[in-house]
């Protein structure tokens, strides 16, 4: 059997994350205009059954992960991404309210808990230590397009063949990670005696901790305003009388493709200027603006989408950096459990971003209210604006305080 090697690993692995990712975002972008309605949830509920998804992510990553330390990472990717596309399907067919929604789309988070971290320590695992700064940041900016068709393919399938055709396209997406699974050569880990839940020398590092808790702001922010995007947009131009000639569709599909050329970009500053520096920078201007696009939230389309696509920059432009940074602050031996509190801490606090836009929605006033908008933008504005005093509190009491590319 051919097997890919060399770059062809990196850019196999790329490409078969648009698939894996297809499902990713079904359930925020049917959300505003079927589920809502149809199951009659408020804001808190559906964000609750948008974050149902991070948090069986949350839940299984800490094993998931961590068995990557212990044997070949592809076998549990290959599980995770068939997980991923049963349980998109079941959801399509079983869902009829949030609790079964909500545990069919947990149960792909899980599948997906299989695949992102491990399909990452599989590309870390078959490249040289050099390779890993750029070839992590493609990885992880393909995330981004991959949710950005994700957004495109289920909004245009529900609305022409019905919100649960979404689910059931959308599910054949991961079948291009198992295809790259069976092309990857086989990689055998070195002999690990430790625990398997030994998480405590990654919780030491405080150089790797602190990019993993930045990475939570990071999270909370970018799957708050991921759930939200679309019923935010649809609040727009009904304010104006439906008269935007940009639809909730293209703002999110939009929004969502910038985010590869933003992480990319974003990786390179931290490589050129110091990489505590640059996410520092890039986070703060995301808070600032997020709450300027609450404050702006009733005005004219014309004015906020030039504000929303500068924040389709920076949200995303922290990730590539920040999951780079991890992984070269890891130490070698831990890297798989590095890996597996970085994804719990990030998608616990997606799971949290997505239900605190939708309470401070509800408790402001819902979704058809500008002063709900408000209260959503503040929250995920406080909420990243965690995240630079995360990476402070890294380089206190002489750790990490270099600005070298490989430091903390």
């Amino acid at each position: 059997m051919m097997r890919l090697q060399g770059r062809a690993v990196v850019w196999g692995m790329a490409l078969a994350q648009l698939g894996s990712l297809l499902p990713h975002v079904v359930v925020p972008s049917v959300l505003a205009q079927f589920l809502i309605p149809e199951w009659k949830l408020t804001a808190a509920e559906a964000g609750l059954l948008a974050g149902s998804y991070a948090a069986g992510y949350m839940l299984a990553v800490p094993v998931l992960a961590t068995l990557t330390d212990r044997m070949d990472a592809r076998l549990i990717l290959l599980a995770g991404s068939a997980l991923s596309a049963i349980a998109t399907v079941l959801f399509g067919v079983f869902a009829d309210g949030l609790w079964t929604g909500a545990a069919c789309w947990s149960i792909a988070g899980i599948g997906f808990a299989g695949a992102y971290m491990p399909g990452l320590k599989a590309l870390t695992d078959r490249l040289a230590p050099g390779d890993s700064s750029r070839a992590v940041t493609l990885y992880t900016s393909a995330f981004s397009i991959g949710v950005g068709f994700s957004f495109l393919v289920s909004q245009l399938v529900a609305e022409s063949l019905g919100w649960r055709s979404a689910f059931f396209i959308t599910a054949a997406g991961p079948l291009a990670m198992i295809l790259v699974c069976l092309l990857l050569q086989p990689v055998k880990p070195k002999p690990v005696s430790r625990r398997l839940l030994d998480f405590g020398p990654v919780v030491r590092n405080r150089a790797a901790m602190g990019f993993v808790l930045s990475y939570g702001a990071h999270c909370f922010e970018l799957y708050g305003v991921r759930t939200w995007l679309v019923a935010f947009w649809t609040f727009v131009v009904a304010s104006h009388g439906g008269s935007s000639l940009v639809s909730p569709v293209a703002v999110s599909f939009v929004f969502s493709l910038l985010a590869m050329p933003a992480s990319v970009m974003g990786n390179e500053a931290a490589l050129r200027i110091g990489r505590h520096r640059a996410i520092t920078a890039i986070m703060l201007s995301s808070a600032t603006l997020a709450l300027l696009i609450g404050l702006l939230a009733d005005k004219s389309p014309w004015l906020l989408l030039p504000l929303i696509a500068l924040y389709a920059v920076t949200v995303p432009a922290d990730s590539g950096a920040l999951t780079a940074g991890m992984t070269m602050a890891a130490h070698p031996d831990y890297r798989g459990a590095t890996m597996a509190v970085h994804s719990t801490v990030g998608f616990g606090s997606s799971a949290l971003g997505s239900w605190g836009v939708g309470a401070a929605l509800d408790a402001a006033g819902g979704t058809a209210s500008a002063a709900g908008w408000l209260a959503a933008f503040a929250v995920l504005s406080a909420g990243i604006a965690l995240g630079p005093l995360a990476l402070w509190w890294s380089r206190h009491e002489g750790v990490g305080t270099s600005n070298s590319p490989n430091a903390g």
